[in-house]
């Protein structure tokens, strides 16, 4: 289990390798659900998302050894631009699975920041079969984007900052695809924690309710949260401690709309999902006295939201 100590230490290994992203007070949002609603503007960290806070902590732990024998990684996009970048500061050499139909900007972004990319799979189920194979081929280590105790911790770095910078909120709303981020902040808040998922990619929803990871077939607009499957230490942590609730496409395009005309940022879907949920009323608020909803990432192609704000 990932505890609040081992939030701290990976706070203090990242420190200064990571923005300190803001949280913004939302006059709009709070209007809309009835008490104060903060954002944490992950958007605004290092490669666009939440992701680079777990990559650093994770090669932080890399012998030399390691670090001459490659990383390698598996991802939709973020995590895939956060080991890319990662990786080059350490001076690593990094292959990255992904698979046919990724966001081109995140392909494109994850080979700018100097990774190889392997685009061989056709979804991402067959995705984690190549990544098996090109571990066993390379000897590469593999940096896990939400199945690993150092990344988790990395990740739980965001609830530290939520909890310093509005020490009110008594509710936390992220977004979730694989369960990394969500284990890492439900291990270092006092507060009660909200999954939130699409209703096509849920896979820590349907993890939790088996008691086990399960594979998934997601297929989401938020794509950042298309995750087959959620991790083994996700579902171990989040059980008995995280309420999961899911979103409609068309809830989550609502969200985008509103956090890009009302809270002015410029997410990406899987950013959005969080205030969907708040402004679809699925998050129960009774007795609460103000809400942090994580805005994940910000990665997404301008075609993919101008869509979205025009309403097609």
């Amino acid at each position: 289990m990932v505890t609040r100590d081992d939030v701290l230490a990976a706070r203090e290994t990242i420190a200064g390798r990571v923005h300190r992203t803001p949280t913004l007070a939302s006059a709009s949002l709070e209007r809309a659900v009835g008490v104060p609603v903060y954002l944490k503007a992950e958007l605004f960290q290092r490669t666009g998302s939440f992701k680079p806070r777990g990559v650093l902590n994770k090669l932080a732990s890399l012998t030399a050894e390691e670090k001459a024998r490659g990383v390698i990684g598996i991802s939709a996009g973020n995590h895939a631009q956060a080991l890319a970048y990662g990786a080059a500061l350490e001076g690593i050499d990094s292959l990255l699975v992904m698979w046919q139909g990724a966001s081109e900007q995140k392909l494109e972004a994850t080979r700018n920041y100097g990774a190889t990319v392997d685009l061989q799979a056709t979804d991402s189920v067959q995705a984690f079969e190549r990544l098996n194979e090109l571990m066993g081929e390379t000897g590469r280590t593999l940096v896990h984007p939400f199945d690993d105790p150092l990344v988790i911790a990395g990740q739980g770095t965001v609830g530290v900052e939520l909890a310093e910078d509005a020490p009110e909120a008594d509710v936390v709303v992220v977004p979730v695809g694989g369960g990394g981020l969500i284990s890492g902040i439900v291990s270092a808040v006092d507060a009660r924690v909200v999954a939130v998922e699409p209703e096509t990619s849920a896979a820590l929803h349907e993890a939790l309710a088996a008691g086990k990871p399960v594979t998934v077939s997601p297929e989401s607009v938020a794509d950042g949260l298309n995750a087959p499957f959620a991790g083994e230490n996700a579902v171990a942590i989040c059980e008995g401690r995280v309420e999961s609730l899911l979103v409609s496409e068309d809830e989550i395009e609502t969200g985008f709309r509103f956090v890009y005309g009302r809270a002015k940022l410029a997410c990406e879907p899987a950013g959005a999902v969080g205030v969907a949920a708040l402004l679809a009323g699925k998050v129960p608020l009774e007795g609460a006295k103000a809400v942090a909803v994580v805005v994940s990432g910000g990665n997404v192609a301008a075609e993919t939201a101008a869509a979205i704000l025009a309403g097609r």
